[in-house]
């Protein structure tokens, strides 16, 4: 119970109840580490703050100098940052045809412009402190497609070629750079839909490991990746459960299933 103890650790993305972010500053805190919360809502991240025994700020992925502002909060009140963990994103739904400008430009500048801030920002100040490790969310729908996701996909993908580039080229530096794609996932955000009588049903037939994940399997994976016990970078791991060895259901076996839960007795 102590990976990470006397690490400084920055959680972007901790804002939404019981969420991968909340449960991985959790996780952190109770491994040692001294946690950082950051998000765009003050109120569940003071709170998130003072029952972990560490300290928040407030933070709009897509600006870049709301990314850089964190970055020197941190640096200045602790001196360094020796983890940091991108949780953002959006899973918007929409067919191929129908998905609008509008929606493009808030992907990209959710799940491509700010995770390249997020990088540049916190590769910058590793690089001056000795290195550490940087840990981005991705999508097990980047290599299992998933119908009418294609813009969350192609951004989520984006990010996953973003790791790589930014780990080729900063590992001299001391930096591990690396990312997590769960599936389908377990959250309050997704409860709603996972309990529609069938839905997760037909999602199960397609998981190896027989479950669908949820955020305390991310963050067991992530404070992996967090500790000095990790030799690994530029990578995507798949943790969901076997996922990518197979598929995710299509809209027809998903509708199907739906219309047969809602069959009376």
């Amino acid at each position: 119970m102590a990976r990470l103890t006397g690490k400084i650790a920055v959680i972007v993305g901790a804002a939404g109840r019981d969420n991968m972010g909340q449960v991985m500053a959790r996780r952190f805190a109770a491994e040692g580490a001294t946690v950082v919360v950051a998000g765009r809502k003050a109120e569940p991240l003071a709170a998130l703050a003072q029952e972990i025994n560490g300290t928040h700020a407030l933070c709009d992925i897509t600006q870049k100098a709301e990314v850089d502002a964190l970055v020197a909060f941190a640096v200045a009140k602790y001196g360094r940052i020796d983890v940091a963990v991108n949780c953002t994103g959006w899973g918007l739904l929409a067919k191929l045809l129908a998905t609008t400008e509008q929606q493009l430009d808030q992907l990209a500048a959710l799940q491509f412009k700010g995770p390249y801030f997020f990088l540049q920002s916190f590769v910058s100040a590793m690089s001056q402190t000795g290195g550490g490790s940087i840990i981005t969310i991705s999508s097990a729908s980047v290599y299992a497609l998933l119908y009418h996701h294609a813009a969350y996909i192609a951004t989520k993908a984006s990010g996953d070629a973003l790791v790589r580039c930014f780990a080729n080229e900063f590992g001299a530096k001391g930096i591990r750079i690396n990312s997590i794609a769960p599936g389908i996932t377990e959250t309050p955000m997704t409860e709603k839909e996972l309990n529609m009588p069938g839905l997760k049903e037909t999602f199960l037939k397609e998981y190896p490991l027989g479950r669908v994940g949820d955020a305390h399997d991310v963050a067991n994976a992530a404070l992996w990746l967090a500790s000095d016990e990790s030799f690994m970078t530029g990578q995507v791991l798949q943790i969901n459960g076997g996922l990518t060895l197979r598929r995710n259901p299509s809209p027809f076996e998903i509708n199907a299933a739906l219309k047969a839960a809602a069959k009376p007795a």
